[in-house]
């Protein structure tokens, strides 16, 4: 059995096939899931799971090099914001590398999805929960 706190088997499987650059996406219950990309559907029930409740699972098994987030949860919701922000900056600590934070449009955000090899859809039901993870290396 795993000894990782991980427990989802294809949540474990995609971010175990990831290579430097390939992205992820973290999704709130409303983003439009493209054709392309894996769909891994987390989503319970509203709020179930919450969205940052699904990243930190992630960051735990993921190395980041980047995320990429939509610019209007800045505005739209602030508290989830400045929540995402702090858990980057300890992942950052924590792997001892500089993750860079790049904002973009909406419109510009569920483009990029395409390219994410899986969408993994949350409970969250709060307006741009939504993050796109580039895998680093670990070396």
């Amino acid at each position: 059995m795993k000894k990782g706190r991980l427990l989802n088997a294809e949540v474990s499987h995609v971010i175990a096939r990831l290579g430097h650059t390939d992205t992820l996406t973290i999704a709130d219950a409303g983003l439009p899931i493209p054709a392309g990309p894996q769909r891994i559907d987390l989503a319970l029930t509203p709020g179930t799971p919450e969205f940052l409740q699904v990243v930190e699972v992630i960051t735990q098994e993921m190395q980041v090099e980047s995320a990429l987030i939509a610019e209007e949860i800045q505005q739209h919701n602030p508290q989830l914001h400045s929540q995402l922000i702090a858990v980057l900056e300890a992942l950052q600590q924590h792997q001892g590398n500089v993750i860079s934070v790049r904002y973009t449009s909406h419109e510009q955000f569920k483009q990029h999805t395409q390219r994410s090899q899986a969408v993994i859809r949350s409970g969250e039901c709060s307006p741009y929960a939504n993050v796109i993870l580039s895998a680093g290396v670990t070396f």
